[in-house]
């Protein structure tokens, strides 16, 4: 075997208040494609910086095979404000030099086609500034690259063409990639090993983000008296990932049965019908309609004659590409925005509350304790029958209660985002929406806002770019192609097709051609099929609520008219929603021949 391209050996690393690491010996192999994960906070950048030579080890050693070329990208850049994008990417090699390179064109159509080359670096966005900064790193030749935190500010997009340019980067058992992300489809999608940080050491487990969460679901059975709030939510997250995302768990290293038995009593992630039942009882049948509107700023038309009626209880992510109109939308659902065109209407028992970037939420409080915040909040929040009390519910977000006594503009990143989705849920609305939830999360909080969700019984929007939380709290998707807002029952796949069938990338949406399917393309017939199929779901779940509305109909009150009216009311929605989708499933049908 030939010898790593990295060997770390009994690493220790301290700071004055904690011990960080401490006898970490791992290695990075030629063709290991390892994902980093645990709780902010945990060591994982401390790590990354150690293995390629931007930190030094208080004692241990970090050893690099002679001639190994090792390329970082960290959080932020460190990009030359006055030089230009062309100069940032590719330095001052003449154009004839980097043009003829398949592999540097290819990094520049993926990620900076967009970007002016002329502009300065000072006066890009920061997405630009990120995408610029991955397009310098990625047309090196290295052998091993080691990423942090590479998917914040790409869109859905750019996240995938990541994916895919990191797949195929090396041949299978060439190179080396270390990256940490908060991105779990990421890890999925190009990770062989995870290692986890955690308690001053480095696990290791085999495959990717939902091979790992089997493998630490079966550790924290062993350690399950000291690890039973973790056990409890990882099992969930994996009943989740065997029962609404089979295609992920289907891999050959994921052990399929012993997962099946260790989700056997873990009951489904949410009852659809109980929480719409909840909603509706909170909201009344009028939420937010949004009719025929347009918003236009200046000669820029941003959104174009959308409709778009928001049901009590839904479930909605939206999708698009950034720029597409996304924070737009949120405005016009929120009220903070005036359509230039059509109207939007609010129904009178409407609560809204927005997650947003911004950490508004906590402008107010940035000088106040913590636990000076909770005392002013008296409200409990129910989850599954039980009461939570605000410190309770901040504990089940992983919030540490050492923090408590923290000043809130001293908290990290990811602790503000816990307090804010504890302040906006204890606000008690009953539609919220989230706007790029998972910034500054780990993996660990995200499990937990994801579990929390779940039993949440309201409206949910969430606009994000992390296609794994899009997946796993929504039920419906949509998404924002040309100004247009697009019903995707195929989900992120079916947009990315979506996207992929336009000639530019930009411009009007191209709809695959369904009318005669000897002139249909593989990558149409797939997105038809999946609608197909998701619609087929759709109908069959539509069947089993139905019948649950028949029984409950013949068991109610027969006097209770209200009560009555009001099941007849669901089980006509039900039955106009399964004609429109037997009208669509014929449609379809037709087209595959």
């Amino acid at each position: 075997m030939p010898p790593a391209l990295i060997t770390a050996e009994a690493l220790h690393l301290e700071y004055p208040t904690r011990v960080v690491l401490d006898s970490v010996t791992l290695g990075v192999q030629e063709g290991d494609r390892i994902g980093i994960v645990g709780r902010n906070g945990d060591g994982k950048s401390t790590l990354l910086a150690l293995l390629t030579g931007g930190l030094e080890p208080q004692s241990g050693r970090v050893l690099r095979r002679g001639g190994v070329r090792v390329g970082v990208l960290g959080q932020g850049d460190d990009l030359d404000p006055e030089l230009s994008v062309g100069a940032a990417v590719v330095g001052d090699r003449a154009e004839h030099e980097w043009a003829g390179d398949a592999r540097i064109r290819d990094v520049m159509a993926g990620l900076v086609a967009d970007v002016d080359w002329q502009a300065k670096v000072s006066e890009l966005s920061g997405g630009q500034r990120r995408r610029v900064a991955l397009a310098a790193l990625l047309i090196g030749d290295w052998d091993v690259i080691a990423l942090d935190e590479p998917t914040n500010h790409l869109d859905v997009e750019g996240i995938t063409w990541l994916a895919g340019h990191l797949r195929k980067r090396w041949a299978a058992n060439a190179g080396g990639l270390l990256v940490i992300t908060h991105d779990r489809w990421f890890l999925d999608e190009i990770c062989t090993v995870t290692w986890e940080v955690h308690d001053q050491l480095v696990e290791p487990f085999e495959g990717g983000y939902a091979a790992y969460v089997l493998q630490r679901v079966e550790r924290d059975r062993i350690a399950a008296a000291t690890e039973a709030k973790r056990q409890n939510l990882m099992r969930k997250e994996l009943a989740w990932l065997r029962r609404g995302a089979p295609a992920r768990t289907s891999k050959p290293k994921f052990r399929i049965e012993a997962a099946n038995q260790l989700i056997e009593e873990v009951p489904p992630v949410r009852n659809p019908l109980e929480l719409q039942r909840l909603a509706v009882a909170r909201l009344g049948k009028d939420v937010i309609d949004l009719e025929d509107v347009s918003v236009s700023f200046g000669d820029h038309q941003v959104l174009n004659q959308i409709t778009w009626r928001i049901a009590p209880g839904e479930r909605t992510g939206i999708l698009g590409a950034n720029g597409s109109g996304k924070s737009t939308l949120l405005g016009l659902i929120a009220g903070t925005l005036t359509p230039t065109s059509g109207t939007v209407k609010r129904g009178r028992t409407v609560r809204f509350a927005i997650l947003d970037q911004q950490f508004s939420q906590l402008a107010e409080i940035g000088g106040d304790r913590v636990r000076e915040v909770l005392a002013r909040t008296q409200t409990t929040f129910t989850i599954e029958g039980k009461d939570f009390t605000p410190a309770q519910l901040l504990e089940r977000l992983g919030f540490a209660r050492e923090h408590l006594a923290a000043r809130v503009d001293d908290l990290s990143g990811g602790q503000k985002r816990r307090l804010q989705l504890l302040l906006v849920l204890l606000d008690e609305p009953n539609v919220i929406a989230l706007d790029e939830p998972t910034n500054d999360v780990d993996a660990d909080m995200l499990a937990a806002m994801e579990d929390l969700l779940d039993s949440w019984p309201g409206t949910l929007i969430v606009v994000s770019h992390d296609r794994y939380l899009i997946e796993r709290v929504t039920d419906h998707q949509y998404a924002i192609v040309d100004g247009q807002l697009r019903h995707v029952p195929g989900g992120v796949d079916q947009y990315l097709d979506l996207v992929a069938a336009q000639p530019t990338g930009v411009g009007p949406a191209v709809e695959p051609e369904v009318a005669a399917s000897d002139r249909m393309s593989g990558a149409q017939r797939r997105t038809v099929e999946k609608e197909i199929a998701s619609i087929e779901r759709r109908m069959d779940r539509i069947s089993t609520e139905s019948t649950k509305l028949h029984e409950s109909m013949a068991a109610h009150d027969q006097s209770d008219y209200p009560g009555l009216a009001d099941l007849a009311g669901r089980l006509r929605a039900l039955e106009d929603e399964n004609s429109e989708l037997e009208e669509r499933w014929l449609e379809l049908s037709e087209s595959l021949g």
